[in-house]
């Protein structure tokens, strides 16, 4: 699948614990342009109409490779974790619900970016005994702070994309003994586990991506394909899913909207991840995230 000329990383070094923005070239890390020296994704962000024409001229030819480089999370963390539910026709077709006759209402939850934000290469920490099912997702990176936005002003307000994986833990979404129907759906305990949003390996500028609907998904674990479809499959598109987000809250730099995943979720056959798995989500055009899965460990407790 073809990869990103380019993409802006955060990454680390032995010598430093400190995240700072570099540029992936293949699977080199290099050192970004000197404006954005010694920044945060985040603060670079926060000034990315400002940067963007120097990113949109420059190109790695010359730059130096960072030694030691560990990728990290693209961006630590967002503000908001935006989510699209059950946004392809062939994903709520395998979970058994009747395809839409016409435009829908997006439905969204939130993830905790502090919390679930994890990097390339970085462990999905789960329960031996739960159902955890992937799902492979085109993520949007917003530039700036908007709020009311028509669909056909939201392409100046991304900055980029991202490949994503909504992990999911199914056992837990419906409560047994709800307090009432209004609380049968508990989407916390279910999408909002440490280390559920893999985020990476890096974020590839807007105007590299000719059209978003238009992008191949593919997500294998161990090798075996399990999703492999588009983007052109989605129910709402991506720029109207940002739209109808920034209708009821303020968006802000480093928000991260995830689009929904495509078919081929775990689910419908009884097929989850287990310790010890590995997770490969490809995305044309933006790159290749893949995370190991781990046993969760028992949080200590604290003393006094």
């Amino acid at each position: 699948m073809e990869g990103p000329t380019w993409s802006l990383v955060q990454y680390v070094t032995g010598s430093d614990a400190q995240p700072r923005v570099g540029v992936l070239v293949d699977e080199a890390v290099v050192e970004a342009p000197r404006s954005l020296a010694g920044k945060t994704m985040l603060e670079v962000l926060a000034q990315w109409h400002e940067l963007a024409s120097e990113l949109r001229a420059w190109t790695p030819d010359a730059a130096a490779v960072v030694d030691g480089a560990s990728l990290v999370a693209p961006i630590t963390y967002p503000p908001k974790v935006i989510c699209a539910g059950a946004n392809f026709y062939a994903h709520i077709k395998e979970m058994g619900i009747e395809r839409p006759d016409g435009p829908v209402t997006p439905y969204f939850f939130f993830k905790p970016p502090t919390t679930t934000v994890i990097g390339p290469g970085a462990p999905i920490p789960i329960q031996d005994s739960g159902q955890i099912d992937w799902e492979a997702e085109v993520g949007m990176i917003v530039a700036d702070r908007c709020r009311d936005l028509t669909v056909e002003e939201v392409p100046q307000h991304i900055a980029g994309y991202v490949v994503a994986n909504d992990i999911s833990a199914r056992e837990v979404l419906k409560r047994e003994k709800p307090v009432s129907e209004a609380f049968r759906y508990d989407w916390v305990s279910s999408k909002a586990q440490d280390g559920f949003c893999p985020l990476g390996p890096g974020i590839v500028p807007a105007w590299e991506i000719e059209d978003p609907q238009n992008l191949r998904i593919q997500l294998s674990v161990n090798g075996v394909m399990k999703q492999d479809s588009s983007t052109a499959d989605m129910i709402t598109p991506a720029f109207e899913l940002v739209a109808e987000a920034s209708k009821f809250m303020t968006l802000e730099p480093g928000d991260v909207i995830l689009t929904g995943t495509a078919g081929g979720v775990g689910t419908p056959n009884d097929d989850f991840l287990a310790p010890g798995d590995d997770v490969v989500v490809e995305i044309e055009g933006l790159g290749r995230l893949q995370n190991p899965v781990v046993r969760a460990e028992t949080p200590a407790k604290a003393t006094a």
